[in-house]
Order: C-alpha cells, then sequence, then structure tokens
C-alpha cells in the first residue's frame, strides 16, 4: 500500500544525521531546556528571519501559548477557521477563551481578509489565520495590516507552512505571533510531539518562555498567571538542528510532486490544487470531488492510501453540542463533504507518483 506518507523513508534518508544528534544528547546527560533547545531556537529564528524563538511541547500549545502571551481572557472571543483540524478550537478551551468562526476561500482553502474584517466588526480579541495544507494565505499582508489598523493581534498558525514564503518572507513573519508544530508528519517534524512559538516581539517571546514552566521567572518562583508545562525537549531538538537544513530541498520535492498532479491529474469530476510556487511547500496534497468515497474505494483498491483533513468542521464538533448550531460557513460545508488527500512528501518516487495520477485518471463511475 502506497502510504499518504511514509516516515520509515524519512527516518532512513536521514538516519545517520538522527543517529548523531540522539548520540549527542545521550552523551551530554542534559534532557530538557538545554543547549540543544537554544541552538535550535536560534537557528530556527534565524531561517524564519524573526528575531525570537521558543521551543515548546507541542503544535497546540504553541497556539494556546501564543494567545495567552498575548493577553486573551476568559470569555473573550477568538476568530479562526473551522476547516484546520479543530487545533486553534482546543487551544482555547485552557484559556476559557471562546471561537468565533471565520468561513473560507474555495480555491486556497484559506481565511480571506473579508472574513477577517466579519470576525474584527463582531469584536474578537484576537484572529488566528491558518496556512492551510502548506499554503500560505494569500492575503497574509492585507490582513496583518488590517488588523494592525484595527489594534487586533493576528497569530500565524505555521504548523503545516514550514518555510512558505510570500514576497521573500517566511510564514510567521506577518503577524504578532506564530505557532509551529513539529510533529513528526510536519515539513520539518521530529521523531515525537515537539512546537515552537516565534515572534518579532521580545516581550511576547519572554511572556511565553515564562509560560511554557510553570509561570517561573526563577526555579520555583511563579510569578505569570496562565502557564503550563510544555517543554521542548533536547533529543527533538537536536533532532530538528539536523534535519533544518534540508527542509528546503524537501519542499521543492514536495511541490515538484503537487504540481505534477496538478498538471497530470485530468479526470473530469477532481478538482486540483492550482500549480504553486514558494508560497506552497505541500504538506498535504488535496483534491475535491463530489464523490469522494467512490474515488477512496477505487484508490484502495490499487493500494494507494487516502485521507481526509478534516472530516468534520470546528463548529459541528460533538463536543460543543448545539452552541453554534445556527453557525452556518457554506463554504467550509461544502469542503468537507467534498476533499480527499493523496501521497505527497519527499521520498515518494516518480513511478508511485505516475501510478498516483493513473490510477485517479482511470477511476470509472
Amino acid at each position: 500500500m502506497l502510504l499518504v506518507n511514509d516516515l520509515s523513508r524519512r527516518t532512513a534518508k536521514y538516519r545517520e544525521l538522527i543517529h548523531d544528534a540522539l548520540e549527542r544528547v545521550i552523551a551530554s546527560g542534559w534532557l530538557v531546556l538545554g543547549p540543544e533547545v537554544r541552538y535550535f531556537e536560534q537557528s530556527f529564528a534565524a531561517y524564519l528571519g524573526t528575531p525570537h524563538c521558543v521551543g515548546v511541547g507541542n503544535g497546540t500549545e504553541a497556539i494556546q501559548l501564543a494567545l495567552c502571551a498575548l493577553g486573551i481572557e476568559p470569555g473573550q472571543r477568538v476568530a479562526t477557521a473551522a476547516n484546520a483540524g479543530m487545533y486553534t478550537s482546543t487551544a482555547l478551551f485552557p484559556l476559557g477563551a471562546v471561537p468565533w468562526f471565520m468561513d473560507v476561500d474555495p480555491q486556497t482553502q484559506c481565511v480571506s481578509l473579508s472574513e477577517v474584517r466579519r470576525a474584527v466588526g463582531a469584536g474578537v480579541k484576537a484572529v488566528v489565520v491558518t496556512h492551510l495544507f502548506g499554503m500560505i494565505v494569500p492575503e497574509i499582508e492585507d490582513i496583518a495590516a488590517y488588523c494592525v489598523e484595527q489594534g487586533v493581534p493576528l497569530v500565524e498558525d505555521c504548523a503545516q507552512a514550514h518555510g512558505a514564503r510570500l514576497g521573500g518572507r517566511c510564514a510567521g513573519n506577518f503577524g504578532d505571533i506564530a505557532s509551529f508544530s513539529f510533529y513528526p508528519t510536519k515539513n520539518l517534524g521530529a521523531l515525537g510531539d515537539g512546537g515552537a512559538v516565534a515572534t518579532r516581539h521580545k516581550e511576547l517571546a519572554d511572556r511565553v518562555q515564562l509560560l511554557r514552566q510553570y509561570g517561573w521567572a526563577t526555579k520555583y518562583r511563579v510569578e505569570l498567571a496562565g502557564a503550563t508545562n510544555s517543554r521542548l525537549d533536547e533529543l527533538q531538538a537536536a533532532v530538528l538542528s539536523a534535519l533544518l537544513p534540508y527542509l528546503d530541498n524537501d519542499n521543492r520535492r514536495r511541490r515538484e510532486v503537487a504540481n505534477r498532479y496538478s498538471a497530470a491529474i485530468v479526470h473530469p469530476e477532481i478538482r486540483v490544487p492550482t500549480a504553486a510556487d514558494s508560497g506552497y511547500v505541500a504538506h498535504l496534497y488535496v483534491v475535491r470531488t463530489s464523490r469522494r468515497e467512490s474515488l477512496r474505494r477505487h484508490l484502495h483498491a490499487f493500494g494507494v492510501a487516502t485521507d481526509v483533513h478534516y472530516p468534520i468542521p470546528d463548529h459541528r464538533q460533538p463536543v460543543f453540542g448545539k452552541v453554534f448550531a445556527e453557525v452556518r460557513l457554506p463554504v467550509t460545508e461544502s469542503l468537507v463533504e467534498e476533499i480527499l488527500t493523496l501521497p505527497c512528501y519527499p521520498e515518494i518516487g516518480d513511478d508511485e507518483v505516475q501510478r498516483v495520477i493513473d490510477t485517479v485518471n482511470g477511476w470509472t463511475t
């Protein structure tokens, strides 16, 4: 079976680098928030082109701590897309904040400036935009300028967009603060969980540093409320540092595969993403069809795995009960019935890409 993302190929490709990184940490005896974390924070900040980076436990906590550092309080509303896997909504629970859901553009599946305007007009206290599937939000510059004009902080969720660029600027450089995930499937992935918060504002970085470790100003002295235990460990930081120099090359390969799909998949019942440049790092390659389950069965029968990212929009998740029953997001609600993820990762072979293309094009009614 050709997997959507075969991590065994990635670890095999970088086995020696990973082994050396792990051995270095084991020999040092320092396992949490030590020199490897500091080195990765500096290296990733330099890669992004931002002054500050703080390593944390995972990408969801990165969103949570970013919002906490911005001063989001219980009962306040935070704007977010509803088609991005519930991660921002989950991050709001510990804060006692409430999601305010934005619809998305049907082509990019990302939020638009018009939706951000609608959210700000409704009185939200912060906006979170997700660079979904590896696509940098096309209107991110205008969204950022509008949020500054309105005095509403902007958080970029970059969990799927490591290295995506617009006008030479990396995702994470447009808003007030940005969150990253290093879950193993990400474009820059660790061997387990990990995350980071990046910002150009020193005061926000300083707050996140306290928030990630109990609110300690010094050991055992708690000075900041709303903190948690969310620390990037040395092993993951060392692996991330080893893989970071290869991120751009891997992103180029992802984009090459994605653009090849978009050029060669010509089935009349399937809509593919448009060919893209450095603004798209192809974290996921997602097509649309009104007969998704039929296509999934066909692909599976020919040994091609698929997935759905994501099948339930946030405002229809059971955890909310009927709280958002009156919310209507027509584009989002249409997309979740049609989207399908095809295999796309740097280690996939050219022959396997062609196999996927041929199998998709060979789907019959």
